[in-house]
């Protein structure tokens, strides 16, 4: 072997090195910030959902009752509250959020802690964001395509479910709990370095058809 093959494999090897201790350091730095996202949304989500329990509450305590984030026509939790897409399943859906996001927040509270949390949890957590995300991005269509109104605590739900679901699919991928392919994870490492840039032109997107489904009204408030 020449002296230029070796350089050449100890460059090789040397950038190889490189890349490991980068994609560590990009697995510690998801795990840390998994951990406190489940437990700061976790906490957020829970605050929400009762929030918007006890106002639907007292709706039906009182039909004239004017929730808490009813601040006007266009932001108004009583005209979300009052459509059926607000008890999809049959009972109110905030009642999914006092239930799931204690346990969100109690996963995220062990691990800022340094607690060690089985695989099969990730997973169960995984499957659960998956389908609030879904459940989310169905909530966001009626809202503004059906309902033609937004619920203040239903969109910090929005934004503490997407979030979480984004922190822990990436966490789940670097960290090599979901069963995928060494390329494919490779390419997630790869994705997960632009995470916050993601992120950010998610809800950028969100926010867009928002101001574009209710664009008269947003003209008329300042004319």
């Amino acid at each position: 072997m020449t002296s230029t093959d070796a350089d050449t494999r100890e460059a090789s090897t040397t950038a190889q090195r490189h890349r490991n201790v980068a994609d560590t350091g990009l697995v510690t730095f998801l795990s840390r910030a998994t951990a406190w996202i489940l437990t700061a949304g976790g906490a957020l989500g829970t605050v929400a959902a009762f929030a918007l329990i006890l106002d639907r509450i007292s709706l039906l305590k009182d039909p004239d009752f004017v929730p808490s984030c009813s601040i006007s026509p266009l932001l108004s939790c009583g005209s979300v509250m009052t459509s059926p897409q607000a008890e999809v399943l049959g009972f109110p859906n905030p009642l999914i959020g006092v239930v799931a996001f204690p346990i969100v927040t109690t996963i995220g509270v062990v691990t800022v802690v340094g607690g060690a949390v089985p695989r099969s949890v990730w997973l169960g957590l995984q499957l659960g964001a998956a389908a609030g995300l879904f459940f989310v991005h169905w909530l966001i269509g009626q809202s503004l395509y059906s309902i033609g109104a937004l619920c203040p605590y239903c969109m910090i739900v929005w934004v503490v479910t997407i979030t979480m679901f984004w922190y822990v699919t990436l966490h789940n991928l670097t960290a090599g709990h979901l069963p995928i392919r060494a390329r494919w994870q490779q390419a997630a490492a790869h994705i997960a370095r632009y995470h916050s840039a993601i992120l950010s032109l998610w809800f950028l997107v969100i926010v867009a058809l928002i101001a574009v489904r209710f664009w008269p009204y947003w003209v008329g408030l300042v004319s």
